[in-house]
């Protein structure tokens, strides 16, 4: 491939094209457990030897998530952290950090700052796509997919296990890059493992040969889980279980071990 054709090309597909399978999505939250902690925090990430990063926008009321995230997002807000500051420390996001970076939030704060503002200043700084759970799925289609296109933004979507047979179907028609596959019904939260139920919804959507790749998130915590994970899907995202790794040690020696050894114990 030509490095004109690699430079075009979103981050997100070249890290499913550098690496086919046993992907790592690691998620944390802007500004926790330090509001300037961010991009050290992300160069960890990169350096542990993770495959991409999602940094979680703070919000007042995160719906999908659970009580660590939650309480994550509480305190960088606490902190200081607003979507104007988080732009500001990524300003030089990429003269370090070389994987594919994905923003996670709500659509209101997004909507406060400006759909197409927000969408730029992400093109501006490296961001490569965005995962908004409760951005509706027509008002995507209708209102906000052009302008995602139009600064190179892929939209990830999120399935669980309610999600219809003909849900799933249209997701994969709208998506570029992955598909967020929810492994419960619940909010965010490190499990103890993965259950009969939950691997017979992988199976089933792992069955539907979808064009899409799929990433499994929700009580991914260790390499028994990331490995389980991975025999359904392209790779796996963990975040309530590094949530609580950097509340203790937000290092980046200790944040490159823990990543080690979710992939290569």
């Amino acid at each position: 491939m030509s490095e004109l054709r690699k430079a075009k090309m979103n981050r997100i597909d070249q890290a499913f094209i550098d690496k086919k399978k046993d992907l790592l999505n690691v998620y944390f939250t802007a500004g926790y457990p330090n509001l300037n902690d961010t991009l050290e925090i992300a160069k960890g990430i990169e350096k542990g030897g993770a495959d991409l990063i999602e940094i979680g926008i703070p919000f007042s009321d995160p719906v999908a998530d659970g009580p660590t995230i939650q309480e994550s997002s509480t305190k960088a807000l606490a902190s200081g952290m607003t979507l104007k500051l988080l732009f500001e420390q990524l300003k030089d996001l990429r003269k370090d950090v070389t994987l594919p970076v994905l923003l996670m939030g709500y659509i209101n704060p997004v909507m406060q700052y400006g759909f197409e503002a927000f969408c730029q200043k992400c093109q501006e700084v490296g961001v490569d796509g965005l995962i908004l759970p409760d951005l509706p799925m027509y008002e995507y289609e209708e209102m906000y997919k052009a302008v995602l296109e139009k600064y190179g933004l892929y939209n990830v979507f999120l399935i669980t296990p309610q999600t219809s047979e003909e849900r799933i179907r249209k997701i994969d028609e709208l998506s570029k890059g992955f598909i967020y596959m929810v492994s419960s019904a619940s909010t965010t939260g490190a499990k103890s493992g993965i259950s009969e139920e939950q691997i017979e919804y992988f199976e089933r959507v792992k069955a539907m040969n979808l064009k899409n790749k799929l990433l499994i998130g929700f009580g991914i915590s260790n390499h028994e889980t990331f490995s389980k994970a991975c025999s359904y899907a392209d790779g796996a995202i963990i975040g309530s279980a590094f949530i609580k790794l950097v509340t203790v040690d937000a290092s980046s020696s200790n944040i490159q071990q823990y990543i080690q050894s979710v992939k290569n114990p």
